[in-house]
């Protein structure tokens, strides 16, 4: 019997979580996607298909650490101010098909302490 990826078995987990999470205009959905090198949240509003606010340990606003939790915690926090600032105080959590562990975990505490209520 073959072995599927990693990959693979993220994308299905990730369907299968955008199935029941959608973001709305009262409450967006905070996308994150995590690479080897860096991590990348933004916060979507499903209806209409825009992105509110975006951050990523890979712009270039002193985030020096990309692909660890201390990365992670800079980019939650950062994500939670430009959504603040865009008027978005609550929003649906999506892992992208990861597990709730290690750097998303650290970006979802992190945008928490930043004034963001899941």
């Amino acid at each position: 019997m073959a072995h599927e990826s990693k990959a693979i078995i993220r994308k299905r987990v990730h369907k299968r979580i955008r199935r029941k999470v959608a973001g709305s205009t009262e409450r967006p959905r905070l996308a994150v996607f995590r690479s080897v090198k860096h991590i990348y949240a933004q916060v979507i509003d499903d209806a209409v298909g825009h992105t509110l606010a975006a951050a990523s340990s890979n712009e270039k606003s002193g985030i020096k650490s990309g692909g660890n939790v201390a990365g992670a915690k800079a980019v939650g926090k950062l994500l939670a101010e430009r959504a603040k600032e865009k008027g978005v105080k609550s929003v649906v959590f999506d892992r992208g098909g990861y597990l709730y562990h290690g750097r998303v975990k650290a970006l979802a505490e992190a945008a928490r302490e930043g004034g963001l209520i899941f």
